[in-house]
């Protein structure tokens, strides 16, 4: 088996004309605050030359206006996008938009893809994704109690939902919703496309969170609460078959775990290069920081913990390359929340060293702090992809016989002693 760590020559040049494009142009409109629609404005000759490059909407195949990238190149990507909330948007991955042109790629028909996608690609339409609701757990998407019924050539969704991200913003929702509670719980639920339009749908508020304290309505990345109240759609809107929704769902999560992950890495490396920085020259108790060693420590730590999760969340995504998503389904778990862990600790390690300024908005940090908060939530919480990592593991093992433990040294000693009785008694007769 080969083992091979390298980047193509021609690739790793699209990586560093990134690396410096996204620090000396996106960056900077990070300090400016602009509203969405200034925003857009100051991005769009950014997006030009990203197309110009051909790294446009890289997630998906040629024939949709990608580059047919596999996970390990869009993972080493999205480690340089992670540095800046704002650089996806530059490259056409931004979520939701990029998770749902993947679902109407993967499930949605030629009409659909000529309505909804190659708009949505195009960046003439925003979309949002509606699936969480305020009274199921969002860990278990099978609980679902948005209903969507069948009328004739039409479907009648009602239900209420809330942290549909971008929501107040998108020009259409891809809903999901139980078609038949009567099916096993993976086959109850069907996905939708809803224009924000339609009659009954109520785009209730933008719900203020850690990460949005001040949310307005209509600003991006912020997080909807949107009832359905009597919604009737056409049959065409319908994405897949019915029943599908939590099987295409699974399709757009596992790939978009591997890209949160690496986008985490770059959000670490940049606290990490913060607390670094701030090592070499602030003065405390007779030394510089980084003379301390508790500081070295940290510095020691959070460099250990960002290799060990990049190494992990690459492998991950050359498993999926390699061998598809059902392959890499524990991997995928493990990176969730071990990066998780490894973004919150360096970013915290980095606000502890800078203290006041650290914790105050002159520096991204506080912004950062708050936003990594979300990562042990997002696509499923830490706590649900530990038990699904330790349940495949222990498919691995079987109970000892009469509950005797494996490397139980009395039992193997007798063992050893029966098998290797030619040489003690060897040894007892030349005693």
């Amino acid at each position: 088996m080969g083992w091979d760590f390298s980047t193509d020559a021609e690739f790793q040049e699209h990586l560093d004309w990134m690396h410096a494009f996204v620090r000396e142009e996106i960056w900077p409109l990070e300090t400016l605050d602009l509203p969405h629609k200034d925003f857009l404005r100051a991005v769009a000759p950014l997006q030009e030359r990203v197309k110009e490059r051909g790294l446009w909407a890289a997630h998906l195949d040629p024939e949709l206006g990608g580059q047919g990238f596999g996970q390990v190149k869009l993972g080493l990507m999205h480690e340089i996008l992670g540095t800046s909330a704002l650089a996806t948007f530059a490259f056409g991955n931004q979520a939701p938009d990029s998770g749902n042109s993947e679902i109407i790629a993967l499930a949605g028909t030629p009409e659909q893809k000529e309505r909804w996608l190659y708009p949505l690609l195009n960046g003439d339409l925003l979309s949002a994704f509606s699936m969480t609701e305020p009274h199921s757990p969002g860990s278990d998407p099978t609980l679902l109690k948005t209903r969507a019924v069948k009328d004739g050539d039409d479907y009648v969704i009602n239900g209420h939902k809330w942290f549909t991200s971008n929501g107040s913003i998108a020009d259409f929702l891809i809903v999901m919703a139980v078609t038949d509670p009567d099916a096993r719980p993976h086959q109850r639920a069907s996905m939708f496309i809803v224009p924000v339009d339609t009659p009954g749908l109520q785009i209730v508020r933008d719900v203020a969170t850690l990460d949005h304290l001040d949310s307005e309505f209509g600003t991006y990345g912020a997080h909807s609460e949107v009832i359905y109240t009597d919604v009737r759609i056409p049959k065409e809107n319908l994405l897949g078959e019915e029943g599908a929704g939590f099987l295409i769902a699974q399709q757009r999560l596992y790939p978009g775990r591997i890209h949160h992950c690496m986008r985490w890495l770059g959000q670490a490396r940049r606290a990490f290069d913060m607390l670094c920085e701030r090592a070499t020259y602030r003065y405390a108790h007779g030394s510089v920081l980084g003379e301390k060693q508790t500081v070295q420590n940290w510095i020691a730590d959070s460099a250990a913990e960002m290799k060990a999760a990049r190494l992990m969340t690459l492998h991950a995504a050359w498993v999926m390359d390699t061998q598809g998503v059902r392959a890499a389904r524990q991997d995928i778990a493990l990176i969730k929340f071990h990066g998780a862990k490894v973004l919150h600790d360096v970013i915290d390690r980095a606000i502890q060293l800078h203290g006041s300024l650290g914790y105050s908005t002159d520096l991204p940090l506080e912004h950062m702090y708050r936003h990594a908060r979300a990562a042990r939530i997002y696509d499923g919480p830490d706590e649900v992809h530990r038990a699904s990592v330790a349940r495949q593991i222990l498919r691995g093992y079987t109970p000892p016989a009469d509950e005797v433990p494996s490397e139980h040294i009395p039992t193997r000693r007798a063992a050893a002693r029966e098998k290797f009785a030619w040489l003690l008694d060897a040894m007892t007769a030349n005693s």
